[in-house]
């Protein structure tokens, strides 16, 4: 599919949600002030971009900025090639062979997982930073190291180290799921997420327009981008220019600069809007991870509730689902029509949403994780802050669905149930530390 195509504007699970409407009565001066804003921010993103690429600026910059970057280790010489082409070797001839970025990551772990078991050759990519412990990428590092995979610690601005890794292995699909993650973090240290959700794809977008073959890429966008939407459930046809966080600001840059290299340079790329991704191995930054994490010690959690009561309510999606729909775009990536930068023919630009389409209060999450842990919370309800946080997703995955076949089968009840025992079997009950 070379372009989107038309998407059903019917719900995909009618009756499921619901939730009221607001008149939707924008004056067109305050549509238009709002487009402004948001490609205001976008330029100024990409100023940050350059301004980070400059080698002469660099030394300018606050080590405070990069806090959460782990710099390159050092690399090279025949012993590390040699890991890279083992990791790298599909099972068949004529298989796929994927670098997937972030690969020490919550879902970046699963999917090189998954592409090893059907027998794809897998190349990691990760910095193993700080935004949350260390110590749980490391862990799942050594988990996929077992199954082969083998992961070069590495930031995504290092266009060097890209370069040499597509000499040493001639891609022919790239993952891209590294990214600074986290709505409310922006408010704490924002040029991380201009530094990866922006500086880092344009420069994965720059190695891979110049190589030859260009690889296949799909890639990481959010929900978050829906913004403060209240139309549902969401449409990838919906608009997508008012984010509530610089994290959806970013994302939603994200898909304009995607856009923007499959135009030029012929890149096929498919950008995958994940809602609420959960399971075991998951981010300690999630809701229902340190829900489980205080509910064990004893502690309050925040309820949030939005204006007059109104429910917040969450598309949780359990990570099973979430994998087959990243495989399932994999699959059926057509190849990008570029050569050594110049495009020779139109190529595919696809997005999907990867949803479970039963959205489902948080209230209710806290029930069951009170069911499943067999003690009670300490629910302390709070106003839904003004911090980026949105009062309900919900996915329409009816184009997913008929591209690759898509279709989530696991309920929260259920994958909460596998959290869980991953959960304590991790962390003894709430007995290891979990930062």
């Amino acid at each position: 599919m070379s372009q989107m195509k038309h998407i059903d504007n019917t719900p995909s699970t009618p009756g499921k949600f619901k939730i009221e409407k607001s008149p939707y009565n924008r004056l067109r001066l305050q549509f238009s002030l709002a487009k402004i804003i948001f490609w205001s921010l976008v330029f100024v993103g990409l100023i940050f971009v350059f301004f980070y690429r400059s080698p002469s600026s660099s030394s300018h910059v606050s080590s405070d900025l990069f806090r959460r970057s782990l710099r390159t280790s050092s690399y090279g010489g025949p012993a590390w090639e040699k890991k890279i082409k083992a990791s790298a070797k599909a099972r068949s001839s004529n298989g796929m062979c994927v670098l997937v970025t972030g690969a020490a990551g919550f879902v970046g772990t699963h999917v090189s997982a998954a592409l090893k078991r059907r027998g794809n050759g897998v190349l990691g990519l990760d910095n193993f930073n700080d935004y949350y412990d260390p110590s749980l990428k490391r862990a799942r590092q050594e988990l996929l190291e077992r199954s082969g995979v083998y992961i070069v610690e590495a930031d995504i601005n290092d266009a060097a180290l890209l370069k040499k890794l597509f000499e040493i292995v001639a891609f022919t699909h790239v993952m891209h799921l590294a990214a600074q993650a986290g709505v409310r973090y922006a408010m704490e240290n924002p040029s991380s997420y201009v530094h990866s959700n922006i500086a880092g794809l344009v420069n994965m977008l720059e190695v891979c327009k110049s190589v030859n073959p260009q690889p296949s890429i799909v890639w990481a966008s959010s929900s978050s981008v829906y913004g403060l939407n209240t139309k549902v459930p969401f449409s990838e046809r919906d608009r997508t220019d008012q984010p509530a966080s610089l994290y959806a600001a970013t994302k939603k840059a994200g898909e304009e600069i995607a856009h923007t290299y499959n135009h030029i340079y012929g890149l096929s790329i498919t950008g995958l809007r994940f809602f609420t991704v959960y399971g075991p191995w998951g981010r300690p930054d999630m809701a229902y991870f340190f829900f489980t994490r205080d509910i064990l010690k004893g502690k309050s959690i925040p309820i949030f509730e939005a204006a007059n009561h109104g429910t917040v309510a969450r598309d949780f999606t359990y990570i099973d689902d979430i994998v087959k729909g990243c495989l399932g775009a994999l699959d059926t990536a057509k190849k990008s029509t570029g050569s050594g930068g110049k495009k020779k023919g139109p190529a595919q630009l696809r997005v999907f949403n990867l949803g479970n389409t039963s959205p489902v209060p948080v209230s209710d999450l806290v029930s069951i994780l009170e069911k499943l842990l067999k003690v009670k919370a300490k629910r302390l309800i709070m106003k839904l802050p003004r911090n980026g946080d949105v009062q309900f997703t919900h996915a329409n995955i009816s184009l997913a669905q008929k591209e690759f076949g898509y279709k989530p089968t696991t309920d929260l009840q259920t994958g909460l149930k596998k959290f869980v025992r991953w959960y304590l079997s991790y962390y003894g009950n709430g007995k290891k530390s979990v930062q």
